[in-house]
């Protein structure tokens, strides 16, 4: 009697699983929308009218893609698949309203060993709130079973959003001038950067758990590791409606030196101020756990601050108060100055963090 055929599903993939986890994430997907948005989820391709963009001059599309890196770990440990959806829509529309554009829309893909629904349409979930609070929409993603490559258990998620910006009001370096401000915004905590650092430090070495009760926290370290990213594109882009700004810096891999030095132009410098903020608890604690010197913790880790804004001296009342309106706890944390010739950077940090 011969062996019956292979089957897709003896080779690991569950068709059925994966169109049970698209019926799951419908609801949430239809949440995420934007008035351009046509059609629905299932198709090949995600539809948006561009005929919206006919109110600019030249309009310019902006394109960036991300991922959530290694804090999936953390989601996948606690079990908890409906907040890192937040970190992969901030990680891109945060790139996006960097050059002042505003998040259209944006695709996800979920990568897994196994379907399981419930676990997939967790995860959009998270996708789908994220651009809520983006304000842009959902149009479409992926979800791919790699079975024999990737553990049942095992998962990643990567997207890429696009955003439009008028040409003439694009944001940079070649808008910065001496004597401007650099407003800092605070993180809502790790964000979805250093995480590889952070899990050697608290796990390999310290030996936490994630159910550790944490005083310092408030909460336990799954808790405060599984905090979403701080998406701040809306609060961006209330800025530019609403007083001049010159530039924005998202403050991701790489620390706060690395990634303002991005839109700093030649001839200029940044002075940013540790001590006109206080870290939260979990960066001295990584810190203090790991015997981590502080430049190490600030070339890998946001240290509590998750976006600044560069504004003219003239602007910075007027952007603090929109911020503080919005909810966005900021404050004047530098200044820009002219580079010397012994100024080999072009951004240096002084002073000590307050606490």
């Amino acid at each position: 009697m011969s062996e019956s055929g292979s089957t897709y599903a003896a080779a690991g993939v569950d068709i059925e699983a994966g169109d049970r986890a698209v019926e799951l994430m419908k609801e949430w997907v239809k949440k995420a929308s934007r008035p351009e948005v046509v059609g629905g989820l299932g198709g090949f391709a995600g539809l948006f009218d561009a005929s919206a963009l006919a109110r600019y001059q030249r309009p310019l599309l902006a394109s960036a893609t991300d991922g959530v890196g290694t804090k999936v770990d953390i989601a996948r440990r606690m079990g908890v698949y409906d907040t890192i959806g937040r970190d992969l829509v901030g990680m891109v529309v945060d790139d996006l309203v960097v050059c002042g554009a505003e998040p259209l829309f944006m695709t996800d893909y979920i990568c897994v060993g196994k379907v399981y629904p419930e676990r997939v349409a967790a995860i959009v979930k998270g996708i789908a709130e994220g651009c809520t609070l983006a304000g842009c929409a959902l149009v479409g993603g992926e979800t791919a079973e790699h079975p024999g490559l990737l553990g049942a258990d095992d998962f990643d998620v990567a997207g890429a959003g696009t955003g439009v910006v008028e040409a003439d009001r694009v944001l940079g370096a070649d808008r910065i001038r001496t004597g401007d401000a650099v407003i800092a915004m605070a993180s809502s905590g790790l964000h979805s950067n250093g995480y590889s650092l952070v899990r050697h430090v608290l796990f390999d070495r310290a030996g936490w758990a994630l159910d550790r009760e944490v005083p310092e926290l408030g909460r336990t370290l799954g808790e405060e590791l599984l905090e979403p990213t701080r998406i701040y594109s809306l609060d961006c882009l209330a800025l530019t409606r609403t007083t001049e700004v010159h530039a924005f810096s998202h403050i991701t891999g790489g620390g706060l030196a690395n990634n303002l030095a991005r839109v700093i132009p030649e001839g200029l410098r940044a002075v940013v101020d540790r001590s006109t903020w206080a870290p939260g608890a979990i960066f001295q604690l990584v810190g203090e756990a790991g015997s981590v010197e502080r430049l190490e913790l600030e070339k890998t880790l946001n240290m509590g601050v998750g976006m600044m804004a560069v504004v003219p001296a003239d602007s910075v009342d007027v952007a603090l108060t929109t911020l503080a309106d919005r909810g966005v706890e900021a404050w004047v944390g530098g200044e820009i100055t002219e580079r010397t010739a012994g100024d080999a950077e072009a951004v240096t940090l002084t002073g000590d963090h307050a606490g």
